[in-house]
């Protein structure tokens, strides 16, 4: 039960990134909890490897190039998913800050440590 509900937290959360930030878009709210789905599998298996490879470069930011694969990932879920658009490195950036601020408190649900 509690998987479904931060699915929808998120995609809630989506949606209102797209409200917010005039860069993304994102047509209905099935779309939103199409690229809710999208983003996790993006960030289960191909964030890790990016991750891994930049590592030198994230050593020397000090951690802030992260930021920068976040948004890269936020555009690139954009490019695939229908009904889900981000335009620019901006807004993409903007977004994968706002998503990662809101899903810290979206992710504690149900936690009962």
């Amino acid at each position: 039960m509690n998987l479904i509900v931060r699915w929808l937290l998120y995609s809630v959360a989506i949606v209102f990134i797209a409200w917010l930030i005039p860069g993304i878009t994102v047509s209905n709210f099935v779309s939103a909890l199409f690229v809710t789905i999208l983003i996790g599998l993006i960030n289960s298996f191909l964030k890790p490897i990016l991750l891994f490879i930049t590592l030198p470069i994230n050593f020397l930011t000090l951690g802030l190039f992260t930021l920068v694969i976040n948004a890269f990932l936020l555009w690139l879920a954009g490019y695939i998913a229908p009904g889900f658009a981000v335009n620019g490195f901006w807004s993409a950036l903007l977004g994968s800050i706002i998503l990662s601020a809101l899903s810290v408190p979206i992710s504690s649900i149900g936690d009962d440590t």
